[in-house]
């Protein structure tokens, strides 16, 4: 089963945190990296903005990415945020199957 990489930007670090734990404890996601220091631009309602973010990157399991990102969207503070998977195309087969193994409850 391909893993994934979802992309998510967040309006705090503990926003972040927060989600990647719910995330994590509820088998969504089998961990997550919090990389503070992003800075988005942007055009919303009509204007560009620019804006401070907190990256989080959940790592899971190709069929689990509809199910994390219905969850991310419930607990995110923004109206539409960002949450873009990118689905692997390889990787080592030792950490794959610990991200499988972790999102599937094995």
């Amino acid at each position: 089963m391909p893993a994934a990489l979802v992309y998510i930007t967040t309006s705090s670090q503990e926003e972040a945190l927060s989600i990647a734990q719910v995330a994590v404890k509820e088998g969504l996601a089998a961990c997550g990296n919090v990389i503070p220091g992003v800075v988005s631009v942007y055009n919303w309602e009509g204007s560009v903005q620019v804006d401070g973010e907190v990256l989080l990157l959940l790592k899971t399991s190709d069929s689990k990415v509809s199910e994390l990102s219905s969850r991310v969207r419930e607990l995110h503070s923004y109206d539409l945020p960002c949450i873009v998977a990118y689905t692997s195309v390889g990787g080592d087969p030792e950490y794959l199957k610990w991200v499988e193994d972790q999102v599937s409850g094995e």
